[in-house]
């Protein structure tokens, strides 16, 4: 099982990024997709998820309105677009997957480091 983030960078405040992470080694369509972020020396929140046919999507409020999660299940691949960053916004982003139907299964990417700065 692999999920492999990409897309982090440094982006100046008002900036935008797309994060991807792409899944291999499991059925896709049937998980729930995820992205967590965690700042230095803070724990692990969860900004956005979407359902495995994309039907429903969570934010957390502190990104609603500025991020938008997607997934394209043909290409294992979940999407996090990140409109009108924010110094606050910085932090290491992961990918995570959960299997839907009876939460069983848990996998986690190695994460992708976002910087907002000027």
């Amino acid at each position: 099982v692999q999920l492999v983030e990409s897309g982090g960078g440094l982006v100046q405040p008002g900036g935008s990024l797309n994060l991807s992470c792409r899944a291999s080694g499991f059925t896709f369509g049937t998980y729930v997709m995820a992205w967590y972020r965690q700042p230095p020396g803070k724990e692990r929140e969860l900004v956005a998820s979407i359902t495995s046919f994309g039907g429903s999507t969570k934010y957390a409020d502190s990104v609603k309105g500025r991020f938008a999660i997607s997934r394209d299940n043909a290409k294992n691949t979940v999407y996090l677009q990140m409109n009108s960053l924010k110094p606050e916004d910085s932090a290491v982003y992961y990918c995570n997957a959960v299997r839907e139907w009876d939460n069983k299964f848990t996998y986690w990417g190695q994460g992708t480091q976002v910087t907002v700065s000027s």
